[in-house]
């Protein structure tokens, strides 16, 4: 940019004004736009961010997708692999470096309270009565896909356009095992939300099963992360005070939050003192499962698990829920899709191990997970819708590779064969499911698998 904001002053001749002026609108599109305080830089990145999701959910509505799917493609499509092409100037000033860590806070703000709704919203009854089968369907979805990651990773560890020039064998495997083994959490419950499935026998089973996946997979790579710090605690602690966390929070803490349910059905609401200690509760929880190692939203979804059912629950509901899915999620979806590089990815030979990873990831992953589905007395399509539902990565995979990227075990050229890898399994989910499943029976809240 030209100093003072006065791209044409103290030029010599109409070429050079030209040329500084072609110059200062592909970095300053808006014209001169002044230097953005963070704050201001937010408000912008915001609207941007709200605008392009809405335009692009509703193009994936149209074409039989959930908004969310939209809500993720959007995120790729703001990034550098097309605005950022097309307009790198408006790219680079709509989400410059020193602004993206209070995008990520504030994402990560939403995406805990998303996992907290979807949390007051699982049916603990529904997942008891088929808790062999769920845990099953876990197994079979976190095992195999794990073995075929570990064994792709060995195969293309030898490149070095791939990992970081100091990941070792065994990381490499322990990684990308786990990064297959991820299923799609927060996208799989908007999907169940949005298709009205979250309370039936078949969504609360895909979730609970999701659940424990992903549980593993967090655990998996707080070892590799561990074992790239040299420091064996870290892993223990992960391990140790997940699990603890988990058997205080739906043991002791139902019987502590047992009081708020009492009182929203003495008021018949959620008053805003009752909304204020609900909501400390949940960021307290969140704050401390990111700090031990295991992502925020597995804090987040334990708590709404063992929160008050009836009033309580519907009144979280109503007033959270607009607010959390229209502004604060699609700001996660897109600060995730904003390092996808397609660039990166268009030699054949990329291509080529693409497509083997998209492979790798149905086969371990939805075919596991039907299998064991059958194994275990589901129905033909009901087992296949399963095997459907698992196998979507969404962002979840993206916060994992997310985090390999940003510790040298990964380069962005994976990241990006990964990334499409969790993006095209996302949009397999919906048109298979309502093939095998949706089209041909017709869910209640109470059936049976």
């Amino acid at each position: 940019m030209i100093e003072g904001g006065a791209p044409c002053a103290r030029l010599e001749s109409l070429g050079e004004i030209e040329l500084a002026c072609l110059r200062q609108l592909n970095d300053d599109p808006i014209g001169l736009m002044p230097t953005l305080s963070l704050t201001a830089q937010f408000f912008l990145q915001a609207a941007v961010i709200l605008a392009a999701c809405r335009a692009v959910g509703w193009l994936a509505r149209r074409a039989g997708q959930p908004e969310a799917v939209g809500e993720m493609v959007a995120g790729v499509l703001i990034g550098p692999s097309l605005l950022g092409w097309w307009w790198p100037g408006l790219q680079a000033r709509l989400f410059p470096p020193d602004a993206m860590p209070l995008l990520h806070a504030i994402s990560q703000v939403g995406l805990a309270l998303y996992m907290f709704l979807v949390g007051v919203e699982f049916q603990t009854s529904h997942f008891k009565e088929r808790v062999r089968t769920a845990a099953s369907v876990s197994l079979a979805g976190m095992i195999v896909p794990f073995v075929l990651g570990a064994g792709l990773a060995s195969l293309l560890l030898d490149r070095p356009d791939l990992f970081g020039p100091d990941v070792s064998r065994g990381d490499a495997m322990l990684f990308l095992g786990a990064a297959m083994s991820i299923t799609a959490f927060p996208m799989l419950a908007r999907i169940l939300h949005e298709r009205g499935l979250s309370e039936t026998a078949i969504g609360t089973l895909a979730l609970a099963a999701a659940a424990i996946d992903d549980a593993a997979a967090w655990c998996i790579l707080a070892l590799v992360l561990a074992n790239l710090s040299g420091d064996a605690a870290m892993a223990a602690v992960t391990v140790g005070g997940g699990v603890l966390y988990a058997a205080f929070v739906l043991t002791a803490g139902q019987r502590i939050f047992a009081p708020l349910g009492r009182r929203a059905e003495k008021d018949g609401e959620a008053s805003p003192s009752l909304l204020a200690v609900t909501l400390i509760v949940v960021l307290l929880g969140a704050w401390f499962t990111d700090t031990i190692g295991i992502h925020a939203v597995f804090g987040a979804f334990i708590l709404g698990v063992a929160m008050p059912r009836g009033t309580f629950a519907k009144r979280m509901q109503e007033q959270l829920r607009p607010l959390v899915t229209v502004f604060m999620l699609p700001l996660f979806f897109v600060y995730s899709g904003l390092n996808t590089r397609l660039d990166l990815v268009v030699a054949p030979p990329l291509l080529g191990i693409g497509l083997l990873i998209l492979a790798v990831a149905c086969i371990g992953k939805g075919v596991a997970c039907w299998a064991a589905a059958r194994l275990h007395g589901a129905a033909p399509r009901e087992a296949l819708a399963i095997g459907t539902l698992m196998n979507a990565r969404g962002l979840t995979g993206l916060i994992i590779l997310d985090i390999g990227l940003q510790r040298g075990l990964i380069t962005p050229t994976l990241f990006t064969l990964m990334a499409l890898m969790a993006i095209g399994t996302t949009l397999m989910a919906t048109p298979l499911f309502r093939w095998f499943y949706e089209d041909r029976v017709a869910p209640t809240a109470g059936d049976a698998i």
